[in-house]
């Protein structure tokens, strides 16, 4: 069965599929953002107050102050110095990436890093796995003994799962230069306090500089991507002609964000609530995923998994990624916008599934 379709109407909990209707447990909104009624009506008055975009350089003789509020206000949640908005999470790491590519660096990128964060395209990575890649890190660095090392991961594995420890950042060497960069894409706005993401949890001596990059089109719900780092760093960075010449943000999605605080701990609340309702429901056919504690995104190797949900009107995450041609990654991706009985039927058809398949052992990376 093709796992292609063509729809005409953005996704929420639920979706039209040839005049049938299916739950939709796919996609990257984990907080529901995009479907929010309440955030939306913000974003309405944001439209109202700054029109449909703002047609600018940010670096114009212009200026609109909604832009500062908002960098004042993530940078503030994070923990981070200074935080610089883009229009898009692929264009924040490349801003970043494509500064350091005029410094003298030298590049270390850990297994699966997000090609938004390449400073060449078609970077060829580490075929090693994220722990023993960290194991290695510190001695690798310092054979190289560079004069600024650039070292650069995701903040977790989201394709199949796995969490990442970050005790290696405290042991990486104290005689050079490094700046380690992090991409929280899928890990800003449900993980960390208040969803705050791992800025804060990034333990490394003063001689590593953090930068922390990540998309807001996710959890979010805003069409952009942010940059999380020192004032001086985020500074230099928006003096670039790479920042420069990029469209920002519309201002919309800003004016919505400043007003959305209560709605953002409402949707976490029950993101939260729905993957605990979950959990409890397939202790036994918990073997069937990989998952990472807390988090919304169940994966399995099983693929007919996707074709037997779909069967009882349930459409997941199954599709190759990033490479089109490459093996599907099938993926259950849990929401605020679920209500509690999608959840259960979603428990009963994963048991279901599970003992149809006479599955006895656990399913491994």
């Amino acid at each position: 069965m093709s796992n292609e379709f063509i729809i005409s109407q953005l996704p929420s909990n639920k979706i039209l599929l040839d005049g049938k209707e299916f739950h939709f447990f796919s996609g990257t909104s984990y907080l529901g953002m995009n479907q929010d009624e309440d955030f939306k009506t913000l974003l309405i008055e944001g439209l109202n107050r700054y029109g449909m975009s703002f047609g600018s350089s940010r670096n114009g003789n212009l200026q609109l102050d909604i832009y500062d509020q908002a960098e004042e206000k993530l940078a503030h949640w994070v923990g981070a110095e200074k935080a610089l908005t883009v229009s898009s999470g692929m264009l924040a790491g490349q801003v970043v990436a494509q500064y350091l590519k005029t410094q003298s660096v030298t590049f270390f990128y850990a297994p699966h890093t997000h090609a938004a964060n390449f400073h060449e395209p078609n970077m060829s990575l580490p075929k090693i796995s994220f722990e023993d890649w960290a194991n290695n890190i510190r001695q690798d660095v310092l054979e190289k003994n560079a004069s600024h090392s650039v070292i650069i991961c995701n903040s977790c594995d989201a394709l199949k799962l796995a969490p990442y420890h970050f005790k290696w950042t405290s042991q990486l060497p104290d005689n050079q230069r490094i700046t380690l960069i992090i991409d929280d894409s899928h890990g800003l706005g449900i993980t960390g306090k208040n969803g705050s993401g791992i800025f804060s949890q990034i333990v490394a001596k003063s001689n590593v500089k953090l930068v922390v990059v990540s998309s807001l089109h996710k959890a979010m719900g805003i069409a952009g991507g942010v940059i999380f780092g020192e004032t001086n760093f985020i500074e230099t960075l928006r003096q670039t002609a790479f920042f420069a010449s990029c469209s920002p943000i519309a201002p919309a999605y800003l004016y919505a964000y400043l007003h959305a605080n209560a709605i953002y701990d409402k949707n976490r609340l029950k993101l939260q609530s729905n993957i605990e309702r979950f959990a409890s429901q397939i202790t036994n056919e918990v073997s069937l995923f990989n998952s990472i504690p807390n988090y919304p995104v169940y994966f399995t190797f099983q693929d007919d998994l996707y074709d037997y949900l779909y069967r009882k009107n349930i459409f997941i995450y199954s599709f190759a990624y990033p490479i089109k041609t490459g093996k599907p990654n099938t993926r259950i991706v849990l929401s605020a916008w679920h209500e509690e009985e999608q959840i259960d039927l979603l428990a009963v058809k994963i048991k279901d599934f599970y003992q149809s398949h006479s599955f006895s052992t656990a399913v491994t990376v």
